[in-house]
């Protein structure tokens, strides 16, 4: 049997203005993540684990960093005209109809490049996020898409619903076709037999081609009724009688993960939601693994040295305990602890880095002290430096500090 064509479409281009000083110069999907990631990296994974070769990575918002990111690491041959990851910046391509207007939202980035879904001839299209933390077979999902005749198919995460007050929200019946899409309700309704769950909307859909043809021409071509997917056009699709499905995500199948379920999806929106996705990595037994053969998490390649801890005396001692780092990194007489670490770190002698997030090239000083903080690339943190242990200080210094109390240092900072 003859396999669908299915085109993925990346949505890369938020501002992502909750995690600055992060995404000062970068935006939210280029953000660093889990040591030696990219957030944009575990969509794409998503897409290329599930057997679909076929993706465009709209960008929008100071797009430089992720640019670079994906044409150095993510690139097929050149002699398959159906395997590519290509890069869509926004440039106006429907000036003639809409005048000189950038994305002006999720459904609109997709309709001002329906040129590219002509030109693949594709059946049908997947419209995902480009900014969460999660593993997901989209062929499973498509594959119950097209079983259920389906025209819209959203993916699904059921969450209490005492927590789904912060999301998009669907209503369902028996079937689980989705009977009403509501933004941020204040009693989020539950599903079926169980009323205290509600599914909310991971922001992921799979289109039948017509039915995406339609939605959008209506949307943004004819009424002009809105310009967001979860906002506008789902609503739409269900006021005009489209067939629109949820997909439970905790069913989702990953290989090498047969017997536990697919529970982990993270938003990393916050400063203090990606810190603690980061932490979660550094458990014993992570909820999100990283280490799975059979789900390999793909990444630009830099050709770092590899991990190196120095020095073992009585008072010196190159030590790391439940964390993960990546190449290039020395660890020359001090200590990490419950920490991530991203390429070519250097911890200096005495120094002590305690439940925190290093991006690139941080250098830090002997006998310093950083705890429970974020610090961006290349920041040089002198001799005898206490980060995250004074808030005062920390704020003399012009660092942001979150609800949960995690110090923000941006890149480049200098004492």
């Amino acid at each position: 049997m003859k396999s669908p064509r299915i085109l993925g479409m990346i949505l890369a281009g938020g501002q992502g203005n909750r995690l600055s000083p992060l995404t000062l110069r970068r935006s939210k999907p280029a953000v660093p993540f889990g040591s030696k990631y990219r957030i944009i990296d575990f969509a794409i994974n998503n897409f290329m684990n599930s057997d679909i070769f076929s993706i465009y990575v709209l960008t929008q918002f100071k797009a430089q960093s992720l640019t670079e990111h994906i044409q150095r690491g993510w690139r097929f041959g050149t002699f398959l005209s159906d395997y590519f990851i290509t890069l869509v910046p926004a440039q106006m391509y429907r000036f003639e109809e809409l005048g000189p207007v950038w994305y002006r939202g999720t459904a609109d980035a997709v309709y001002q490049n329906m040129h590219l879904i002509d030109n693949h001839d594709a059946e049908y299209v997947a419209v995902f996020s480009g900014d969460h933390i999660y593993k997901m077979n989209i062929r499973h999902m498509v594959e119950q898409h097209i079983a259920t005749g389906a025209d819209v198919t959203i993916a699904a995460y059921p969450m209490p619903q005492t927590e789904a007050h912060r999301f998009g929200v669907m209503q369902v019946d028996d079937n689980w076709r989705v009977t009403e899409f509501l933004e941020k309700p204040a009693n989020p309704p539950g599903i079926p037999g169980d009323p205290t769950t509600t599914l909310t909307s991971m922001g992921n859909y799979i289109f039948s081609r017509k039915a995406l043809d339609d939605l959008l021409d209506t949307n943004m071509g004819g009424s002009g009724a809105g310009f967001d997917f979860g906002g506008d056009v789902i609503p739409h699709a269900l006021e005009n009688g489209y067939k629109v499905q949820a997909y439970d995500f905790h069913k989702n199948p990953i290989p090498g993960q047969e017997g536990i379920p697919n529970t982990y999806w993270k938003d990393v929106g916050t400063l203090d939601a990606y810190y603690e996705a980061n932490m979660d990595l550094v458990s014993v037994s992570p909820d999100f693994d990283l280490y799975n053969h059979l789900w390999p998490l793909r990444t630009s390649t830099e050709f770092s040295a590899p991990t190196k801890m120095v020095f073992e005396t009585a008072d010196r001692r190159g030590q790391a305990f439940n964390s993960i780092m990546a190449g290039g990194t020395i660890i020359s007489g001090g200590t990490v602890r419950d920490s991530v670490l991203g390429r070519a770190v250097r911890i200096h002698s005495y120094a002590l880095v305690e439940s925190s997030v290093l991006f690139d090239n941080v250098d830090v000083g002997r006998h310093a002290h950083v705890h429970r903080a974020i610090v961006d690339k290349d920041v040089v943190i002198p001799e005898g430096t206490r980060i995250g242990l004074n808030p005062v200080e920390d704020a003399e210094r012009g660092f942001k500090l979150t609800e949960n109390g995690i110090v923000v240092v941006p890149k480049g900072y200098v004492f």
